[in-house]
């Protein structure tokens, strides 16, 4: 039993946190973003807490880096270099782990690291936070095969934004994998309205079962 879910996206600004945040919240799960870069205005740990995560249930960031940039570039600007031994995954279970950025950003830059060799030495399943307008088809394939060429196990995807039924069919069917869903967009976002979308939308069952968990 894994009981531990990576969450990591296919492209920047997609809903990857708002994803992350409701199936912590709507499964009971504990929330840890191990690398923040960017903190005015509030960090994703933040955010997570405000849609619904309980605060004992937030885990503590390894590393909460100023710039809002990528996780190497930011922590080079303040002296820092991003060490994988501080990137222990907690013990706590279930757990939900939001990636920084999709699977290629970088952690370092000498010696290289990526987001994805993180998680390949985690070795957990991760699921994929696609959007579902135009260019998604490529951005998910790409991820897919990345981390197929690892041997990373993938739980599936789930899809965010307005309905666009050839992509959120095509992109599985191509793929081979499994959808979880879309959760659709809202005008207004909060805890409540998250989780009746995520019970309504989401295939919480399927991502229970693909985490090793009762159904």
């Amino acid at each position: 039993m894994s009981g531990v879910l990576i969450v990591s996206g296919t492209d920047t600004d997609i809903g990857k946190t708002v994803a992350a945040a409701g199936l912590a919240a709507a499964l009971g799960a504990y929330y840890w973003k191990p690398v923040q870069a960017g903190i005015e205005g509030g960090t994703d740990s933040d955010r997570a807490e405000a849609l619904g995560v309980p605060k004992e249930h937030v885990l503590p960031e390894a590393y909460r880096l100023d710039l809002p940039a990528s996780p190497h570039l930011a922590a080079e600007r303040q002296g820092l270099a991003i060490e994988e031994d501080r990137l222990i995954l907690p013990e706590l279970r279930p757990l939900i782990v939001e990636g920084a950025g999709g699977l290629m950003v970088p952690l370092r830059r000498d010696p290289p690291a990526l987001m994805i060799d993180l998680f390949a030495a985690w070795n957990h399943p991760v699921l994929l936070v696609a959007r579902t307008g135009l260019g998604t088809i490529n951005h998910s394939l790409l991820s897919i095969e990345a981390l197929r060429a690892r041997s990373m196990p993938i739980a599936g995807i789930l899809f965010v934004g307005d309905a666009h039924d050839d992509n959120e069919t095509v992109v599985p069917a191509l793929g081979t994998v499994r959808s979880f869903g879309r959760l659709p967009l809202l005008d207004a976002l909060d805890a409540g309205r998250l989780a009746d979308a995520m019970r309504a939308h989401v295939d919480l069952a399927g991502v229970r079962v693909a985490m090793g968990l009762p159904a």
